[in-house]
C-alpha cells in the first residue's frame, strides 16, 4: 500500500472540499447555488468549462481507446466533445444567455410548453447516468489502485464521492466553480510534468512521435473507405458533437457567466483547450509503450485504463505519483461535481416545480440539496453495479438519449420560427421511438446506428410535426376560396 499517495488523496479531496464548503457561506438564493449568480469572469468560464469535459475518461479512457485504434477510435472524444463546446459557444451561448434561464428544460417550457419541458428535461436526466457512474468508477480505482487492493473499488467509490457529493451540496455552483479553478490549475501542472517526465524516459518526443506513426496512430479517417464505415464514424462523431449541447452542465457554465460575450468566448476557448490539452494523456501512454513494452502490452489487452497509473507507480519518483495523481483525481472531481449538479438542477426547476408550483426559492434550495443527495445515491449504486463496463464506454454512450431526444427541439426552436410545439413532440416521439427500435433489435443496429437513425428521424418529426398543420390550415382555407 502507497500510503504516502493516499494520504495526500485524501488530504487533497478534504482540501477542495473546504474551499466548496467556504463557497456555500455565499449562496443565498437559487440563483447562486444553480448558476453561481451570474457571475463569473471569463477565466472562471474557461476553466469550469474546460474541467467538465476533462474527466476520468480523458486521462484514462481516452488513451486506452487511442492506442487501440488511433485517433479513428477517439472521434467522439475528444474531437466530438470539443467540437460540441466551440458550437455551443459559436451558435447556443449568447442567445441563450439573453433569455435569463435557470435551466436547458426552461428553454423548452418557453418554447414549446411544459409537455416538451418535462419529456426533454427526463432525457437530459437521463444521459448524466452513465457520465457521473464513469467518473464514480475511476475514483474507485484510484483508491483501489493506491491502496495495493486494501480498499476495494466499491468501497473506493463510496469514500470519494461522498466527499465530493457535501461541497457540491452546499456550494452548489459557486463551489463547483472555485473548485474547478484551483483543479485545473494542479491537472495542467501535474500532467504537463508527467508528459515531460515520460518523453524523457522513452529517449525524446520524437521518439514517440515515430512509435505512434508506426502504428498509424495519426490516421483519423476510416480506413477502409466503405459505406459503412463511414456512416459508423459519423455516427460516432455526432453523438457527442450534438448529442451534449443540450446538457444541464453546459447550459449552466453559459448562464453563469456575467455576461453574454463572457458566455460565448468561454465556452469556445475551454473546447479549443480541451481539445489540445487531451493529447497530453495519450502521449504519456505512447511513452509507456516504449517505456515498458511487455507490461503496457498486457495492461492493453487486459486493462488498458490501468496504463498510465501502473507507468507513474513503477517507473516514476515520488514527487511525479504526487503530480499525476493530483491531476487524476482534480480531473475526476471537477467532472463529477458538475454532473452531479446539473441533472438535479433539472429534475427540480422543470419537473418538481411542475408537480409543486408555488415553491418557494428556498423551498427550491433545500429540494435542491436533497435533489443531489438522492441522485448521487442511485448513481453510485448504478456505478457499483456496472462495474467492468469500460470508462469511455459509460460516457460515450450517456449522450444518444441527448441526441435523438432533446438536441433537434433546442436547435430548431432557437433558429426555425416555423417550430411548433406539435413539431417539438412528434421529433420527441419519433426520435427516441426509432433509436429504441434499432436497440431492441440488434440487426436493425448491426446496419445503421441505432442514434443516427433516431437523428434523422427528430428531423423528420420536427419539420413534418410543424408544417402539417399549418399545411392542412392552408389547404382548408384554399377550398372554402373554392367553394
Amino acid at each position: 500500500m502507497n500510503t504516502t499517495l493516499l494520504a495526500f488523496v485524501i488530504l487533497y479531496l478534504l482540501g477542495t472540499m473546504a474551499i466548496g464548503i467556504y463557497a456555500g457561506t455565499r449562496i443565498h438564493n437559487t440563483t447562486d447555488f444553480a448558476v453561481a449568480g451570474r457571475s463569473l469572469p471569463l477565466a472562471m468560464v474557461i476553466t469550469t468549462t474546460f474541467a467538465t469535459w476533462f474527466g476520468a475518461e480523458t486521462v484514462m479512457g481516452i488513451p486506452a481507446r487511442f492506442a487501440e485504434g488511433g485517433l479513428n477510435a477517439i472521434v467522439e472524444d475528444p474531437f466530438g466533445a470539443s467540437m460540441c463546446l466551440v458550437l455551443v459557444g459559436a451558435f447556443f451561448a449568447a442567445r441563450l444567455y439573453k433569455m435569463s434561464l435557470l435551466t436547458i428544460g426552461d428553454f423548452y417550457r418557453h418554447r414549446f410548453g411544459k409537455g416538451v419541458e418535462i419529456f426533454c428535461s427526463v432525457a437530459v436526466i437521463l444521459s448524466y447516468l452513465g457520465w457521473v457512474a464513469a467518473q464514480i468508477t475511476a475514483l474507485g480505482l484510484v483508491f483501489s489502485v493506491l491502496s495495493g487492493g486494501a480498499i476495494s473499488a466499491a468501497t473506493g467509490m463510496i469514500i470519494g464521492t461522498t466527499l465530493v457529493l457535501i461541497y457540491v451540496m452546499i456550494g452548489g455552483m459557486l463551489a463547483v466553480a472555485w473548485t474547478d479553478f484551483i483543479q485545473m490549475i494542479v491537472l495542467v501542472a501535474g500532467l504537463s510534468f508527467i508528459a515531460i517526465m515520460a518523453g524523457g524516459q522513452a529517449g525524446g518526443a520524437d521518439k514517440v512521435l515515430v512509435l505512434a506513426q508506426e502504428k498509424n496512430w495519426f490516421q483519423f479517417f476510416p480506413a477502409e473507405s466503405t459505406p459503412s464505415n463511414w456512416i459508423g464514424f459519423i455516427a460516432a462523431g455526432l453523438t457527442m458533437l450534438l448529442g451534449s449541447i443540450p446538457q444541464q452542465d453546459v447550459f449552466q457554465r453559459v448562464m453563469s457567466a456575467k455576461d453574454a460575450a463572457t458566455a460565448r468566448k468561454g465556452a469556445m476557448i475551454g473546447g479549443f483547450c480541451y481539445l489540445g490539452f487531451a493529447f497530453v494523456p495519450m502521449f504519456i501512454v505512447a511513452s509507456a509503450l516504449i517505456i515498458m513494452p511487455e507490461q503496457t502490452q498486457e495492461l492493453l489487452a487486459n486493462d488498458p485504463q490501468k496504463v498510465l497509473p501502473t507507468l507513474i507507480l513503477t517507473k516514476m519518483p515520488l514527487v511525479a505519483q504526487i503530480f499525476f495523481f493530483g491531476a487524476l483525481v482534480s480531473a475526476i472531481k471537477s467532472t463529477s461535481s458538475a454532473t452531479l449538479l446539473a441533472p438535479s438542477t433539472s429534475f427540480v426547476e422543470n419537473i418538481l416545480k411542475n408537480l409543486r408550483p408555488g415553491m418557494s426559492d428556498k423551498q427550491m434550495l433545500r429540494a435542491l440539496r436533497i435533489t443531489i443527495l438522492i441522485f448521487t445515491a442511485l448513481v453510485l449504486t448504478y456505478a457499483i453495479k456496472m462495474q467492468g463496463t469500460t470508462i469511455y464506454e459509460l460516457v460515450s454512450s450517456a449522450y444518444q438519449v441527448t441526441l435523438v431526444g432533446a438536441f433537434i427541439p433546442l436547435s430548431f426552436g432557437l433558429y426555425w420560427r416555423r417550430a411548433t410545439t406539435q413539431g417539438a413532440v412528434a421529433s420527441i416521439v419519433l426520435g427516441i421511438g426509432v433509436w429504441a427500435a434499432f436497440l431492441i433489435e440488434p440487426t436493425w443496429g448491426e446496419a445503421f446506428p441505432g442514434q443516427l437513425a433516431g437523428l434523422l428521424a427528430a428531423i423528420v418529426g420536427m419539420i413534418g410535426g410543424s408544417l402539417a398543420p399549418q399545411f392542412m390550415t392552408d389547404h382548408r382555407t384554399h377550398l372554402e376560396h373554392m367553394a
